[in-house]
């Protein structure tokens, strides 16, 4: 089926298509460091994400759009519903559900219990205040399992950083600077300690040589379980807003 244009004003930079039967769109972005045109899905946003080279034109991106429309919409059709941040809604913790609950009772942040999320404040403030407790919590529980995997290898992170990021669910700068994603706080704990391992890693190796693995598999047994889980389950985290 052909890429065709939705009849409606594209937002925030998108360009609406229906593709697949599916209707969605194209998120364009031009890359100076770009040598090819590179075509992937959004999981947090649903999108098609187009990236240009300094020359590449729109015309060249959607012709390699078109001959990849089987794929793209295969992977369009099979990202996980949305979940909504809402009162009555379950999202994970450490992998465990747990329930949003707002009560107004509270006069204000947040309570985390074994299984639900208590929420004070007015309602329309509900979802930034879920999302603000989450991201506190996996900075403070990311920073110290990063302090520790780092310490084992002698090093010491720069700065540690939570973000809301779209394509890593953590790296590691040249400077030492670790960055995670706060989703990471909803994924079970041996896929925490994969990822942060990982980066920790970085700190004496920024790349991804035998020496590199060596030492993050001295750091974490849980390797080949993470990367299996969050393959499966982590475009579910993305589609939490």
């Amino acid at each position: 089926m052909p890429v065709v244009p939705f009849d409606v004003e594209p937002h925030d930079g998108a360009e609406p298509v229906v593709i697949g039967g599916l209707q969605t769109s194209i998120l364009w972005r031009r890359s100076a460091r770009a040598r090819r045109i590179a075509l992937r899905i959004d999981p947090q946003g649903g999108r098609i994400v187009i990236t240009l080279p300094p020359r590449g034109s729109r015309k060249a991106g959607l012709a390699l759009l078109r001959g990849h429309e089987i794929w793209v919409a295969e992977r369009l059709a099979a990202l996980p519903a949305p979940v909504i941040i809402a009162d009555g809604n379950e999202i994970p913790i450490f992998g465990r559900p747990h329930r949003i609950i707002h009560d107004p009772s509270l006069r204000g942040g947040a309570i985390i219990e074994q299984a639900a999320i208590r929420i004070g404040g007015h309602p329309e403030f509900l979802a930034r205040r879920v999302r603000d407790a989450l991201h506190d919590l996996a900075l403070r529980e990311l920073s110290a399992q990063a302090r520790d995997k780092a310490a084992h290898v002698g090093a010491r992170p720069a700065a540690i950083r939570v973000k809301d990021t779209r394509t890593r669910w953590g790296s590691c700068a040249a400077n030492g600077t670790l960055m995670f994603s706060w989703r990471l706080i909803m994924a079970p704990s041996f896929v925490q300690d994969y990822v942060v391992a990982h980066e920790a890693a970085h700190l004496r190796h920024m790349n991804h040589g035998p020496d590199f693995w060596r030492l993050a598999e001295m750091l974490t047994p849980h390797r080949v379980a993470a990367t299996s889980w969050l393959a499966a389950e982590g475009p579910g985290l993305l589609r939490i807003s």
